[in-house]
């Protein structure tokens, strides 16, 4: 007998729903005409969370390729771990056996940012998880700034350095030269953006109301279906700008009031999932630790990234929450892996 299809993106969020209503595993599994074991193994793990990593038999490669490996790894620093062994031309060999055999020769690290959560703020993001436990997240529309830099943002840049060696310096301007400052939205599978907040603009409430009518508003809502309007959930995060009360009122006369504005937990970008496309944005614009000479460049890179940015990418972060909202109870509040 074949084996069956995973669980479907649309089940994971039944089953959610099915939890919040206090439906056992055994009714889930009648309800959604799948094996019991399925529904239980699902639940399991969405409230684990991350199993421990596992050492497997790497692939072997040869002496020759190694030495190849390492001076690839000397010569281009900071760079990945595909990227080293596209450059070797040894191709077909996995991530996890990438990174043991660099292991052995380099070392790669990472600051670690986030801001701290104290005992309200774990309630507060517990207190929210609950409320949203039933939504249907495919209607949300997931927005946040992002800033970018000519030299990309202190701290963030990694990669591999082979044993012995130091990371190279990179060219620094005054203020790094300047920066861009982005928003964008992620609903469902599709990308809002992303537009450009005009140089030198300060987003205050009243400047960011603006900016919304003149991009989002004018560019993308005015567009879509009464029905969609109708449906629309507007997520933004606590950001001065966003939750004063001109701006909450000045959403409110555009529609977007109650529940059809999320509310948002205090200090939690983990959960929202837009922060991971701009890090997938990121690792594009800044590979192989690129800089740039204008704040056009980076610009046109930032909008050249965002459109590599497939549906599916799009769709697999926004289908993601009924597992972070989980993943928040688990925790009681705590930080999530994203």
């Amino acid at each position: 007998m074949g084996q069956k299809k995973d669980l479907t993106g649309s089940e994971k969020s039944k089953i959610v729903r099915y939890l919040a209503e206090a439906c056992s595993s055994l009714k889930i599994a009648k309800l959604l005409k799948r094996d019991h074991r399925t529904i239980k193994r699902f639940i399991q793990n969405s409230q684990q969370g991350r199993k421990k990593r596992v050492e497997k038999p790497r692939r072997k490669i040869t002496a020759h390729e190694l030495r190849k490996v390492k001076r690839a790894a000397a010569k281009m620093p900071l760079a990945t771990s595909l990227a080293i062994f596209q450059s070797c031309n040894i191709t077909g060999v996995p991530k996890s056996t990438r990174c043991a055999i660099l292991r052995d020769m380099a070392k790669v690290r990472k600051a670690e940012r986030r801001p701290p959560l104290n005992k309200t703020h774990k309630l507060k993001r517990q207190d929210w998880a609950k409320k949203y436990l039933k939504t249907d997240f495919s209607k949300v529309l997931w927005t946040d700034e992002m800033r970018v830099s000519l030299d990309g943002p202190d701290g963030w840049a990694r990669g591999w350095i082979g044993k012995g060696q130091r990371a190279p310096v990179p060219l620094r301007r005054q203020q790094g030269g300047g920066g861009v400052l982005v928003w964008a939205g992620i609903i469902k599978d599709e990308l809002v953006g992303p537009f450009r907040v005009e140089d030198g603009v300060k987003l205050n409430s009243q400047s960011y109301c603006q900016f919304l009518e003149d991009t989002f508003f004018k560019q993308w809502y005015r567009k879509k279906s009464a029905s969609f309007k109708k449906n629309m959930i507007f997520m933004q995060d606590n950001a001065p700008s966003h939750a004063s009360k001109y701006s909450t009122a000045w959403l409110a006369r555009k529609g977007l009031k109650e529940e059809k504005l999320m509310t948002w937990p205090p200090c939690s970008p983990d959960l929202n999932p837009i922060e991971n496309l701009w890090s997938i944005i990121k690792c594009e614009i800044y590979k192989e630790g690129k800089q740039y000479t204008s704040l056009n460049s980076v610009w046109e890179a930032v909008v050249a990234a965002a459109r590599n940015v497939d549906g599916e990418q799009i769709k697999t972060l926004t289908e993601s929450m009924d597992g972070r909202l989980l993943s928040v109870l688990a925790k009681k509040g705590g930080y999530i892996g994203c």
